[in-house]
């Protein structure tokens, strides 16, 4: 952990990374999603589905696929699929001391909404340790992987990608800030989706629970 020594910037996903993804609070916005798409495309649950899959495999969001095939309002869509009930997640006390005790700048980069990630780092007790979020809409609607919400956010907050930690539980996204010097970190899941590529070089560390992953890094900078 001895490489972390010298980081002073720490970016992190949302969904399934801050929380486990066993929590199955994405499933919420994943049947949202398929509910919006019924009723706006005026098809059928099944037909739905399908639309919200394939739209998320072709532009990396459905929300990407939406806005460039059926003019969709993106601030509809997303106060929509993030209305979800969070009411069982519980604070993460662990999580909290340890991103209080962490050294550097601390930000959410997600493909969801500001919003959402308030609402979430609330519930979870964490909010007050992060120093912004950089969400979809930040990002103009280009969601990660593509490399244009990476550089914006390097740039907005003026940061050296070779001090700078990016902790994701979709290994694909990993690789734009893997390739502008940044450290890696995958959240070990069994999602088909987020796991491909997981064995790939550009993930230099992979954590299971990231709580103690932290602890690990807090440790040896205090030593």
């Amino acid at each position: 952990m001895k490489n972390f020594q010298s980081i002073k910037f720490w970016l992190f996903d949302l969904d399934n990374t801050l929380y486990s993804g066993k929590t199955k609070v994405f499933d919420q916005i994943d049947k949202k999603m398929s509910k919006f798409i019924s009723e706006k495309l005026n098809v059928d649950i099944k037909k739905a589905k399908e639309i919200q899959k394939n739209y998320f495999y072709q532009y990396d969001t459905t929300l990407s696929g939406l806005i460039k095939n059926h003019k969709i309002n993106a601030d509809e869509f997303l106060d929509f699929v993030h209305d979800i009930n969070i009411d069982f997640l519980k604070k993460d006390l662990n999580l909290a001391q340890e991103l209080e005790k962490l050294d550097g700048e601390k930000i959410i980069f997600t493909n969801g909404s500001r919003k959402h990630a308030i609402n979430i780092t609330k519930k979870l007790g964490v909010h007050q340790y992060f120093d912004d979020i950089f969400d979809i809409v930040d990002s103009e609607f280009i969601p990660k992987p593509s490399v244009e919400p990476y550089k914006k956010l390097v740039e907005k907050h003026k940061i050296d990608p070779n001090l700078c930690v990016f902790v994701e539980d979709i290994a694909r996204n990993l690789k734009p800030a893997y390739e502008m010097g940044m450290k890696t970190v995958w959240i070990e899941n069994d999602e088909p989706w987020a796991k491909k590529l997981s064995d790939s070089n550009f993930i230099n560390y992979k954590t299971s629970n990231l709580s103690e992953f932290l602890k690990k890094i807090n440790l040896t900078k205090a030593a």
